[in-house]
């Protein structure tokens, strides 16, 4: 059986090879610098051995007052996105499957997908003319209600809905596809049964499809647990200014000016471990409390 394996692989060496780029993508990226993550413990030297000094770089995280703010900012935007945005792609999904004309519902997708698809730096640009308090869509709207221009990029009480609503522009139509996957994929017998005995659509759809989108669901919701303190920081560096920074100012651009800009690399590795320590544990609860409950996990 296992001589069988090797030359079914053999025959399908094209494909793995095609697959070389990926691995040594995430073996670099995303594998080798856990090994990294151990200068958190030491004091890094440019010249000489680095000092294992323990714990200490973790109480002066702790410590230091700033940290403390920009924990907060990320605790404050990641859960306003997961709350906000995580329901938005299951009733896309919902409403692009309640479309009758397919070409119609294929170009509703294409546009909503292409988003996902530019940088943040075109996503901003696009914002900041939409936002635009002298020429901007939202301005002149405001303005025909008879309210005046307002700055919402330099608005501290408005800033963090921005960020939210430029991720949801964003990510609303990529995200709904696994969700209008799962939705194409049930059994059209299910809704010949439900309408024979006398169903409505929103039977269909309360009874038939959400049932179907638990598991996936579920799945993404637990991942994205993983991923709460991870603020966004291509969106908040390209959002920020001195007018909000103190409300937006996030886990991510703090390791990132500390480890970059100001050379303190233990530091700031101590914070970004911090970071992924907690994502793992959220992830872990989530999954068991999941599973307890519904019997449903991420595996």
């Amino acid at each position: 059986m296992g001589m069988y394996k090797l030359r079914k692989m053999w025959s399908d060496k094209v494909l793995y090879f095609m697959l070389v780029p990926s691995f040594l993508y995430f073996f670099f990226f995303h594998i080798w610098p856990i090994v990294g993550m151990k200068l958190a413990f030491y004091e890094y030297r440019i010249i000489g051995d680095n000092i294992y000094v323990g714990l200490r770089y973790f109480r002066e995280l702790f410590n230091t007052p700033v940290f403390l703010n920009v924990l907060t900012n990320t605790l404050i935007i990641s859960t306003m996105k997961l709350v906000i945005i995580f329901p938005l792609p299951i009733l896309f999904a919902l409403m692009l499957n309640e479309f009758r004309n397919g070409r119609f519902r294929k170009a509703v997708q294409v546009i909503t997908y292409m988003p996902h698809f530019l940088s943040w730096v075109v996503i901003a640009g696009i914002w900041f003319e939409f936002l635009s308090p002298s020429t901007g869509l939202v301005t002149e709207v405001i303005q025909l209600f008879g309210f005046g221009a307002h700055d919402f990029l330099t608005d501290k009480s408005a800033i963090r809905w921005v960020l939210v609503a430029s991720e949801a522009w964003r990510s609303i139509g990529w995200d709904s596809i696994i969700f209008l996957a799962a939705i194409l994929g049930i059994n059209a017998s299910l809704y010949e049964a439900a309408y024979v005995d006398g169903a409505n659509r929103w039977h269909i759809v309360t009874r038939i499809i959400i049932p179907h989108l638990y598991v996936a669901m579920v799945t993404i919701f637990i991942l994205n647990m993983g991923f709460l303190l991870y603020g966004g920081l291509d969106q908040v560096l390209n959002f920020t200014n001195a007018s909000v920074n103190s409300k937006i100012d996030i886990i991510d651009t703090y390791v990132y000016r500390m480890g970059l800009l100001n050379y303190q690399y233990s530091f700031a590795t101590a914070a970004s471990l911090f970071k992924s320590a907690i994502g793992v544990i959220l992830v872990l609860l989530t999954h068991f409390i999941s599973k307890k409950l519904t019997s449903k996990g991420a595996w």
